[in-house]
């Protein structure tokens, strides 16, 4: 019985063995020569060191009592920065990177019970439509086990716990569904995301296209289907791991106010909005999101005085700061994502106003549903806001940008600088003149308010501690 059961281990050890890099040195070898990390390298690349479980690495076992392995990819429970994380990767060179099985569906349920984060690495054509052991024989040992499969239990994630996709290659079908459910989505330079990918097109239309040429991710930058574009996998393995840093407040004893940047002070000398924002925030902790896409509105998160913020602004140098539909949209999404993980949120208003564009992209003054989007965002947040008006707030800009003051949520700061524009004359100038400032303070004041104000807030681990029901999904937009 003894040695039935050793021999029985030691072909266990074997077949999970033959799915590592050291058995596999030509796979290896093909995606090292493109530049590319394998699923492994991936994975122990974005955890920490000894803190991962691998899950379902054994599928069946058929009617020679052989052990059949999983084909696919690689699922993991570890921690990033010490936190724990769900971390998946699909492995382009074994099936495509097509799953079969329903593991990630499990792993995803418990990350919806623990509230862990979610980070999958999603190349591949899509899921099989056979598994390798469907129909012969075997007895399953790695199916269905949950409430979800991958697609529902992503959606379920959504404003829940922060979810990441990472796109290095091509991605279709299936694999960009799973993109698209993400909270943050990061893709390397010259992948692509597309539902249909070149065999269908060219099934259906006749036309022969490469990935690149049918859904390039530099098109999805300036379209905003993703969040950022990076140059390799390295660096967008950096970018998921610092994403997720913000959803946890740095702790008191890391926490130092000289961090902020060294021409803090001196903030009312700088004109463009990106500068502005790095003085305000601590020293290099701004990231930036969308940058390319409604260029108007910029996004993204950083630190003050250690605690998350999200950074929600009009940029003056583009347009005088006009919000159209896509600024709108930028703006909505935004101000879900940083409410739903109760991230302060920090608004620097100068905007001409809102409204869409003619035929030849001229700014015309005439506002749309799209801009009751983040509006209606505004009235459900929860999140603290701090509204410093910089410069303008024309039209229905000031809604748009810090709701209305009569919303669920009542705004924590309302400031504006010396010598903005208070008030015009337009067809709006009672929504701006209705919202009155709780102050006007010196711009080189307005970081050292703010960061006192945080401290009275507690940390964002403790306000969404005390919810036990997500207050809403974030828009996949």
């Amino acid at each position: 019985m003894g040695n039935s059961m050793d021999g029985d281990v030691d072909r266990l050890a074997t077949a999970q063995a033959t799915q590592t890099d050291a058995f596999r040195p030509e796979a290896v070898s093909l995606v090292h020569s493109k530049g590319k990390l394998t699923a492994r390298e991936r994975i122990a690349a974005l955890l920490d060191d000894n803190t991962d479980v691998q899950y379902g690495t054994i599928a069946a076992r058929d009617q020679d009592g052989e052990w059949i392995p999983e084909a696919g990819g690689i699922d993991y429970v570890g921690t990033i920065a010490g936190h724990t994380v769900v971390a998946s990767s699909t492995d382009y060179t074994d099936h495509g990177g097509g799953y079969g099985a329903g593991r990630l569906g499990r792993l995803i349920a418990l990350a919806k019970e623990h509230r862990w984060p979610v980070v999958l690495f999603v190349d591949g054509g899509g899921s099989r439509a056979r598994h390798p052991r469907s129909g012969l024989g075997h007895l399953e040992l790695s199916g269905p086990i949950g409430p979800y499969s991958l697609f529902d239990g992503m959606a379920e994630l959504s404003g829940w716990s922060p979810t990441v996709a990472i796109v290095s290659g091509p991605s279709f079908a299936g694999h960009a569904s799973a993109a698209g459910f993400s909270d943050f989505l990061v893709a390397t330079a010259g992948s692509s995301i597309g539902m249909g990918g070149p065999p269908m097109v060219e099934a259906a239309l006749g036309v022969r296209m490469t990935a690149h040429e049918l859904a390039s991710v530099e098109m999805h930058d300036e379209s905003g289907g993703i969040d950022l574009l990076v140059d390799d996998e390295p660096a967008a393995i950096e970018a998921a791991r610092r994403y997720l840093d913000f959803y946890h407040d740095l702790p008191a004893s890391k926490v130092d106010r000289s961090e902020a940047h060294p021409q803090a002070a001196r903030i009312n000398d700088v004109t463009t909005t990106h500068e502005r924002i790095d003085r305000l925030l601590d020293a290099g902790s701004f990231f930036e999101l969308r940058r390319h896409f409604a260029r108007a509105m910029i996004t993204g998160l950083g630190r003050m005085g250690g605690k998350t913020v999200g950074i929600l602004a009009n940029d003056s140098a583009i347009d005088d700061g006009f919000i159209d539909e896509n600024a709108a949209t930028k703006a909505s999404r935004f101000i879900e994502q940083c409410d739903a993980y109760s991230y302060p949120v920090v608004s620097l208003i100068d905007t001409i106003g809102c409204g869409t564009r003619d035929d030849d992209g001229k700014p015309l003054p005439i506002p749309g549903r799209w801009h009751h989007r983040p509006i209606m965002a505004h009235h459900h947040r929860q999140t603290p806001l701090f509204a410093v008006q910089t410069g303008r707030a024309r039209g229905l800009g000031a809604a748009v940008m810090a709701g209305f003051p009569t919303g669920q949520s009542t705004m924590m700061l309302s400031v504006a600088w010396p010598g903005v524009e208070l008030g015009v004359d337009d067809g709006y100038a009672t929504v701006l003149n209705h919202a009155s400032f709780d102050d006007v303070i010196a711009p080189a004041a307005t970081r050292e308010q703010i960061i006192r104000l945080l401290s009275h807030l507690g940390t964002s681990d403790d306000r969404r501690g005390s919810t036990t029901q997500k207050r809403h999904a974030i828009d996949t937009w």
